[in-house]
């Protein structure tokens, strides 16, 4: 399946029974939600009204077991959904693909890539899918990892290094040299001089230029090899994820790493849990859903049909 008419329509036929099951769970949820909150923030206000010494105990206690209890009731509903949908969805891309609630990429791939200088100090994910596409390997997870800094109190802060979709597609050929495309901030807000300020990344190896205008405004290349490069990133492929950019809004981050190929899509959300508090019926997430997905295929597909890039190797 590659077209978004062929998944409106297969919304329809194979994805809508199911979510209307769905729908009537989420609605008990919020019935029992309704059941426990009020209760709880009743006796909380009564609590805070005897013992005014201690509101913000109280306050904090209710929270968090009110907390407890949404992450008890949705639990099914979560797995349900990811059971029923998501993994249909990513079976209606490829077949041969695969898919695991609980598990996500490695951090040392993720390392590999090379998009993200600093390592992290923690590092979760989940909703792995694994598989071939033609011969060639892919795997993809929603990936959440940060680093930690220390004040002079020894107090601890986590900061976000990345969060959102980590896609890696291993070619089994290699590529003769690293190239790393990075969101372009710098020419964004500075212009020309945006320009210069890119050219003295030196971590990252020789800015690359390229002959397309529109990539070259939402992006910065790096690389050690300047043809390859530009052979890497072929015109059609530029296309897509300016396409997709342009439509999601969304940062990409790319790089192109001895056999492999990362793109790593930033998201503030949880990729693909389920609606609690507003209809699951809705297409739209499900379109959302789709695109991410298929983007990744898209990429590996393009890069295949390449013949540039392995008459090289």
């Amino acid at each position: 399946m590659k077209t978004l008419a062929e998944l409106k329509k297969y919304y329809q036929s194979d994805l809508l029974p199911d979510l209307e099951v769905l729908e009537q769970q989420r609605k008990k949820i919020i019935n029992n939600l309704s059941k426990t909150a009020v209760p709880v923030i009743l006796i909380a206000l009564v609590l805070m009204l005897l013992f005014r010494n201690a509101v913000v105990f109280i306050a904090i206690f209710s929270v968090v077991g009110l907390g407890i209890a949404y992450n008890y009731l949705i639990r099914d509903y979560v797995f349900n959904f990811k059971r029923e949908i998501i993994k249909k969805i990513i079976k209606s891309i490829d077949a041969g693909l695969t898919y695991q609630q609980s598990m996500h990429i490695s951090e040392q791939l993720f390392r590999e890539s090379k998009i993200f200088s600093r390592r992290p100090d923690r590092f979760k994910g989940d909703d792995f899918v694994s598989g071939l596409l033609g011969k060639t390997k892919i795997e993809f997870s929603e990936i959440y990892a940060q680093y930690v800094t220390r004040d002079s109190k020894g107090r601890t802060t986590y900061h976000t290094i990345f969060k959102g979709l980590f896609i890696a597609a291993d070619f089994n050929k290699e590529f003769k040299s690293t190239t790393v495309v990075l969101p372009d901030t710098a020419e964004k807000l500075f212009g020309n001089f945006g320009t210069m300020l890119q050219s003295w990344n030196k971590t990252r190896g020789q800015l690359i230029k390229l002959e397309d205008p529109e990539f070259e405004k939402l992006f910065a290349v790096y690389g050690n090899d300047q043809i390859e490069a530009r052979y890497v990133l072929s015109t059609s492929l530029m296309k897509r994820v300016v396409d997709f950019k342009n439509k999601t809004g969304k940062k990409i981050y790319l790089s192109f790493v001895r056999s492999k190929i990362f793109v790593a899509i930033s998201y503030h959300k949880d990729l693909f849990e389920p609606k609690v508090f507003s209809t699951v019926l809705s297409f739209t997430p499900i379109k959302e859903y789709f695109e991410n997905l298929r983007l990744a295929v898209d990429i590996v597909e393009d890069l295949n049909l390449n013949t540039r890039i392995w008459g090289k190797t």
